[in-house]
């Protein structure tokens, strides 16, 4: 077990550090109100998360320590829209489609929801 949590944290600290890279790469290049440099990580992750679970699914490629550094930890660590991307694919996949529309209205609607709450409890503290 603690081999495993090395292997997310090492993968998830690369993710991380690449994630800042690339934003602020793009806030320096990019101009306007448009987020790019989120939307690059989070299409970048779900393109990566897609290459890797594919290449996992053809057997022997990618072992299973590979995919905890990889998909769970870099992938995790780089964004977690890619991890979301790839559960709404698999319900679309598997035809959970009322289970696929209410997990993205409720994650969006709920996370700006709790986003919000955040702010008006940090209001709150002295």
């Amino acid at each position: 077990m603690v081999k495993q949590i090395l292997l997310v944290a090492l993968g998830g600290g690369a993710g991380s550090a690449l994630r800042y890279l690339t934003s602020m790469y793009a806030a320096a290049h990019a101009r306007g109100l448009f987020p790019l440099g989120t939307f690059a990580v989070n299409i970048a992750g779900c393109f990566l998360i897609g290459l890797l679970v594919g290449l996992s699914a053809r057997g022997g490629i990618i072992g299973d320590d590979a995919k905890l550094l990889l998909i769970t930890g870099f992938c995790g660590g780089y964004t977690t829209f890619s991890a979301f991307s790839l559960e709404n694919v698999t319900l679309f996949h598997d035809g959970h489609y009322l289970t696929l529309t209410v997990y993205i209205l409720a994650s969006v609607l709920a996370g700006a929801v709790a986003l919000c709450l955040g702010l008006l409890a940090a209001r709150q503290i002295p």
